[in-house]
C-alpha cells in the first residue's frame, strides 16, 4: 500500500513521498524502510530521528520534517491500530459446518456461520450472521450468539447464556459455570443452586482462560465494549459496565458492581459487594475490601486500596523506618548513658 493511499484511508494528511510502498508495520526502533511506525510518546519521539521506518504516523503538531515521510493524525496510536488491520487482515474463514461437529435440535444458524472440527452446539441455540465457532468449542443449550461473534478454539459456554454482536472470546474461556455459592449446615457445605444466567454485551473481548460465572439468581452482566485480559475471573451476580478495561489475573468476588469506563490493573482482588464507580482507576495488585466503594474518577493503589497520594505517602514513610529505627536506638543509648 502506498503512503498516499494509506493517508487517504485514514482521512489524514501526509508529507514527503506519497508513492512510497509500505508492506507492513513495526516498532519505531526496529521498523524497516518499507514499514510504518508511529510516534506515541516522548520515548518514541526521541527515537524518531534515528528510526529507519519508511513512514511515521505523527501527531498533528509534529515539526515539519525536511527528510522524512510522515502521516499526521490526531491520535497516532489509534491510527496505527487501524492501519495494522490493512497490513495484517484477519484470516478469512470459509462458512460451513465441519463433518465432525455435532449440532443439536432446533438450532438456528444465520448466513455465513462457521462451526469447526469437533465443536458441539446444544439444542435451541441461535447463532447470528457470520458467527465463527472454533474447533473443540462446546456451546450449551439455548445460547444466543450475536452477529459476527468469534469463539476461538476450546471455548466452553454453558446453557442459557446470551452473547451480543461482535464479541471475541479467546481459547480456554468458560462462560456460565456455576458461581461459588454454598450454605453451611451442621458443619457441612451444601451447594446453593446456581440457576441464573450470563449476559454479555456487544463488542466485548474476553481473554484466554477467563471464567465468567452465572448468577445464583438473576444475571451476571458484562457491558458493551468491555475488554477482559487473560485469566480474569468474574463471579456470580457481578455487573460490569460499558467500556471497562480489566488486566490479567484480576478477580471479582460475588455481586461486585463496576460502572462504565473504569480501568482495573492486573492481579487486583475485589471483595464481594464492592462498588467501583465510573472512570475509577485501580492500580495493579491492589485489594478492594468487601463492600468498599471506590468513588468516580478516583485512582487507588495498595492493599487495602487507598487513594494514590495516600498510598505513595505511606510507601515513603515505610522507606524511612530503618533510619527511624537507628535514630530511636541511638536516643535510647544516650538516655541510658545519662541515667548512669
Amino acid at each position: 500500500m502506498r503512503v498516499r493511499e494509506l493517508a487517504e484511508w485514514l482521512s489524514a494528511t501526509f508529507e514527503g513521498d506519497g508513492e512510497k510502498e509500505l508492506t507492513g508495520a513495526g516498532a519505531i526502533e526496529s521498523a524497516g524502510v518499507s514499514e510504518l511506525a508511529f510516534v506515541g510518546g516522548r520515548k518514541a519521539a526521541a527515537q524518531a530521528e534515528s528510526s529507519a521506518a519508511g513512514c511515521l504516523l505523527v501527531p498533528l503538531d509534529w515539526p515539519s520534517p525536511c527528510y522524512r515521510t510522515v502521516i499526521r493524525a490526531p491520535e497516532p496510536r489509534t491510527a496505527f491500530a487501524r492501519a495494522m488491520s490493512r497490513f495484517y487482515p484477519t484470516a478469512e474463514i470459509k462458512p460451513g459446518i465441519h463433518p465432525t461437529a455435532v449440532v443439536g435440535a432446533d438450532v438456528e444458524l444465520g448466513a455465513l456461520v462457521f462451526i469447526g472440527p469437533h465443536a458441539v452446539v446444544g439444542d435451541g441455540t441461535r447463532a447470528g450472521v457470520a458467527v465463527s465457532i472454533g474447533a473443540g468449542c462446546v456451546v450449551g443449550k439455548r445460547v444466543v450468539l450475536g452477529d459476527g461473534t468469534v469463539l476461538h478454539p476450546n471455548v466452553t459456554i454453558y446453557d442459557n447464556v446470551d452473547i451480543g454482536r461482535g464479541v471475541i472470546i479467546h481459547s480456554g474461556a468458560v462462560i456460565g459455570a456455576d458461581g461459588f455459592g454454598y450454605v453451611n449446615e451442621h458443619d457441612r457445605w451444601h451447594k446453593f443452586p446456581q440457576v441464573g444466567r450470563v449476559e454479555i454485551g456487544d463488542f466485548v473481548e474476553i481473554g484466554a482462560n477467563c471464567c465468567i460465572d452465572r448468577a445464583a439468581l438473576g444475571v451476571t452482566t458484562i457491558g458493551e465494549g468491555t475488554k477482559l485480559d487473560n485469566m480474569v475471573h468474574v463471579a456470580h451476580n457481578c455487573r460490569i459496565g460499558r467500556h471497562v478495561v480489566v488486566a490479567a489475573q484480576t478477580g471479582f468476588s460475588g455481586s461486585v458492581v463496576v460502572e462504565d469506563h473504569a480501568v482495573i490493573g492486573g492481579q487486583v482482588g475485589i471483595g464481594d459487594k464492592a462498588r467501583i464507580e465510573s472512570r475509577a482507576v485501580l492500580g495493579s495488585g491492589c485489594g478492594v475490601l468487601t463492600s468498599k466503594v471506590v468513588h468516580s474518577g478516583e485512582t487507588v493503589w495498595g492493599t487495602p486500596a487507598r487513594p494514590l497520594r495516600q498510598h505513595l505517602e505511606q510507601l515513603a514513610n515505610l522507606a524511612k523506618l530503618p533510619e527511624l529505627r537507628r535514630e530511636v536506638a541511638e536516643l535510647k543509648r544516650r538516655v541510658a548513658e545519662l541515667a548512669r
